[in-house]
């Protein structure tokens, strides 16, 4: 993946200027990683982030509306790079159920580094979702930015992972609650495994959670 070129939407709603487009907004993203994984979202504000490159907080304001949306555009930005990632690794395999535990695996293991983006550190990002990524859709204005796209990507992930699971078990009733407790399932049983170990019988080190929601999985579409 790493010699490959790869080019990211993420939906111009989530922005006022696009940020991939200039060097100073390839570097509020890129910070703005780093202190959300560092800070946490809510010690989060554009005036540390314009502290910490150098730059007046309004002109991260001219990027961005607010803080929220700036959480949705990389969580937008994650999720569009992980369907990059399932599709690529299924693509080439036959069997409907190898192509159902690959993507599985995918949606439930920890990432590592890509090579293919400079400002993007996918390792803090992956971290960012699984600590902060409900905050964006668990707000008063759910409904009005789902209306805007916010989230379709991170639904049609949970489409695509469901016709796969349709195709192994056509009479399958609830594959989209099934993707879905899967992937928010799975950021919860490692973010539980890192801080909460207690709460877990899995070790992300090892692979356990991937292998439990695959065992999950089968076993709930009664394979």
């Amino acid at each position: 993946m790493k010699n490959l070129q790869i080019h990211i939407e993420v939906s111009p709603h989530t922005y006022n200027k696009d940020p991939n487009a200039s060097e100073l907004g390839r570097k509020i993203v890129l910070n703005s990683i780093v202190m959300i994984d560092k800070l946490g979202f809510e010690g989060f504000t554009f005036k540390k982030l314009g502290n910490k490159i150098g730059s007046p907080e309004s002109s991260i304001y001219r990027y961005f509306e607010n803080k929220h949306l700036l959480l949705i555009y990389i969580t937008y930005w994650f999720w569009s790079w992980m369907e990059y990632r399932l599709v690529f690794a299924i693509t080439n395999i036959k069997s409907p159920s190898k192509k159902l535990k690959k993507a599985i695996a995918i949606l439930t293991e920890r990432v590592e580094k890509d090579g293919s983006f400079s400002h993007i550190n996918e390792v803090l990002l992956d971290r960012i979702v699984v600590k902060e990524g409900v905050k964006t859709y668990y707000t008063i204005d759910v409904d009005s930015e789902n209306q805007k796209g916010y989230f379709q990507v991170y639904k049609r992930i949970v489409q695509r992972v469901g016709d796969l699971i349709l195709e192994i078990n056509p009479g399958f009733k609830h594959p989209h609650t099934l993707v879905s407790t899967v992937i928010e399932g799975a950021h919860q049983q490692r973010f539980f495994a890192v801080h909460l170990p207690s709460l877990t019988d899995t070790n992300q080190k090892k692979n356990q959670i991937s292998e439990f929601y695959i065992n999950l999985v089968f076993k709930t579409i009664d394979l």
